[in-house]
């Protein structure tokens, strides 16, 4: 073989290996994961809480810029920092944590500009109802975590839902507004 058929066949050997990478898998790291949500209290200030455990894993193709994930999140798991307000947060009222113990959001379309992951397109299930959501993303890195030695990619992202499209409708005759805005935190450690 000369050696430009050597070259091309080289240059023909990386390209189909990159055309063809296989997306790697991210377990979510609980510590670094959290959804919060926000809403405004009767147009005064801003009541906010999280959900403290969620579990899940993104596949992403960093070079094909592709991307899926699910994430499960534990509904018992809300903390607002006040007791009784957690425990209506968790009545039929809301979130209805004994008749829905989880919410499930799972993503089809990674969309990147360039290297950046600027929004993420899938279905949230809250309620026993399924309804698409759009995240944009505010910030999203890769990088080599020096602790857990492995590597990690995250980022925040957030939207504006309607709670009302999934069925939680109390208070809204009152004032307490149908929008809630999301905002998710996530790492996640590659496999």
């Amino acid at each position: 073989m000369n050696c430009v058929s050597a070259v091309i066949a080289a240059a023909t050997l990386a390209l189909a290996s990159t055309a063809y990478a296989a997306p790697e898998r991210y377990e979510v790291e609980p510590t670094h994961t959290f959804i919060y949500f926000e809403v405004t209290h009767f147009n005064t200030s801003t009541v906010r809480a999280r959900f403290d455990s969620t579990e899940g894993f993104i596949e992403l193709d960093r070079e094909a810029k592709t991307g899926a994930a699910e994430m499960t999140i534990d509904m018992a798991s809300i903390d607002s920092g006040v007791p009784d307000f957690d425990k209506h947060l968790k009545s039929p009222d809301f979130f209805d944590v004994d008749k829905w113990p989880e919410a499930k959001f799972v993503a089809q379309k990674f969309n990147f500009d360039g290297d950046a992951l600027k929004s993420i397109e899938g279905d949230l299930t809250l309620l026993g109802e399924t309804k698409p959501v759009t995240l944009e993303g505010k910030r999203f890195n890769c990088y080599d975590q020096p602790v857990l030695k492995a590597p990690v990619c995250g980022g925040d992202f957030e939207t504006v839902i309607k709670r009302s499209q999934w069925g939680m409708n109390w208070g809204i005759e009152m004032g307490i507004p149908d929008d809630v805005r999301l905002l998710i935190q996530i790492e996640a450690i590659r496999q």
